[in-house]
């Protein structure tokens, strides 16, 4: 059985085009408005984490996931969590680098450390447009 992963992130991070690189479906582009239910994952739009007053519904949707996974684009010039951000979601939480086609390997390594501070135990580098799925991911949400 596959774990259910929460994803959150900034508007436009990649959010959606993960999960439809997961299901191996063609990637389309698609603003997510709401939060989207899916049977192995919830995608959350970017306002959510945008706006400090939707923090709670962040809080409360993760109570649904399995794993949360905070994610933020390699070429980002600045980072919208806070450090420790992650302590109140209370699951477990990975850092996912999106756009890694987009950004050279000391805007990942940034990223990447933006993401351990913010609470991210395990980080993953990715770029759906280039259809990787980062090394290990698909066995790490199938772990019981």
């Amino acid at each position: 059985m596959r774990r259910r992963l929460m994803l959150i992130g900034p508007s436009r991070c990649g959010k959606t085009s993960l999960l439809q690189a997961l299901e191996g479906i063609s990637l389309h582009d698609q603003k997510t408005q709401a939060i989207e239910w899916r049977s192995s994952a919830i995608d959350t739009p970017g306002e959510y984490l945008e706006n400090r007053c939707l923090y709670s519904a962040l809080m409360t949707t993760a109570c649904e996931a399995d794993v949360v996974g905070l994610m933020l684009n390699a070429d980002a010039s600045q980072t919208p969590y806070a450090p420790r951000f992650a302590q109140v979601l209370n699951r477990p939480v990975i850092g996912i680098v999106s756009k890694a086609d987009l950004g050279n390997p000391s805007d990942i390594a940034r990223a990447s450390e933006w993401l351990r501070e913010a609470g991210a135990g395990r980080v993953f580098v990715t770029s759906a447009r280039c259809h990787e799925i980062p090394d290990g991911f698909i066995p790490f949400l199938a772990e019981a």
